[in-house]
């Protein structure tokens, strides 16, 4: 049987459990055939004192031509952490070159969290995330991005009904369903859903640490779970237990990302 081929955008951070090398395991894992586009390489992710990049723009389009040469087609997009402004351009490109019969497009913006952008971004990336989203069948942003986004105030301890308003704001600027990840109410994190012009909600029990990388995960194994059963509820709850379970398996002195390793090793 064939599996689904995706093609997934993102960094390639060499240390740190995220972007790339934490899609590339866990989408293969979940039976989906992956391919990558790197659109930078970094010495290791943002969150470290001391980094390096490479902007992979200038490559990206060679592939691209090589590919459409070879007439690759792929099932669906995966789009995370960018690196720059200028990849949103070959993005575009890339789903009207490379789109098969039904593609579904979903994007991570993956540029800031807890009020506040990542350190290599600014608002000339917030502005071209703007646009891209337009291009999307589903966005996964968390709270400080959806704000950025349709320029709504981040609050810290945003209640329910202020995500609702946020997510209302940024339904304005794309047609996409929206994932908002990280909600949290009463003990619980999850996300909330809008979808044809619908809220619903997935809860799971929110764990009293804080990772970076956690994102990426849940994105990946949403979007892979997502293209097996096409139900945003099933594959929000599947990629929130992933998470957990990678939580739960590391060791506090792990600062700098989460066990996914142990999780994926160990799932049913």
């Amino acid at each position: 049987m064939l599996s689904k081929r995706i093609l997934t955008m993102q960094d390639l951070s060499c240390v740190g459990q995220c972007s790339l090398t934490v899609a590339l395991p866990v989408l293969s894992a979940y039976g989906v055939e992956t391919c990558v586009l790197p659109t930078a390489l970094l010495s290791n992710h943002t969150m470290f004192e001391k980094w390096s990049c490479l902007d992979l723009t200038d490559e990206a389009r060679n592939i691209m031509n090589v590919w459409k040469q070879n007439g690759f087609k792929f099932d669906a997009f995966y789009l995370g952490y960018l690196g720059s402004a200028s990849l949103m351009d070959v993005a575009r490109d890339c789903f009207k070159e490379f789109s098969g019969e039904g593609c579904k497009i979903i994007i991570d913006p993956a540029f800031g969290d807890n009020g506040k952008l990542y350190p290599a971004f600014d608002s000339e990336y917030v502005a071209a995330m703007r646009k891209l989203i337009k291009s999307a069948d589903i966005i996964l942003p968390n709270l400080t991005e959806a704000c950025f986004l349709c320029g709504a105030e981040y609050r810290q301890d945003a209640s329910i009904e202020y995500i609702e308003e946020v997510i209302g704001k940024l339904s304005l600027l794309t047609d996409a369903t929206i994932v908002l990840t990280g909600a949290e109410k009463d003990g619980l994190i999850g996300e909330v859903i809008y979808s044809d012009k619908k809220f619903s909600y997935v809860w799971a029990e929110k764990l009293p640490v804080r990772y970076h990388g956690t994102g990426d995960i849940f994105a990946a194994a949403f979007t892979a779970n997502y293209l097996e059963t096409a139900s945003l509820e099933k594959a929000s709850a599947f990629a929130g237990e992933l998470v957990a379970n990678s939580i739960r398996a590391t060791d506090p002195a792990h600062g700098y990302g989460v066990n996914f390793e142990y999780a994926l090793k160990n799932a049913k």
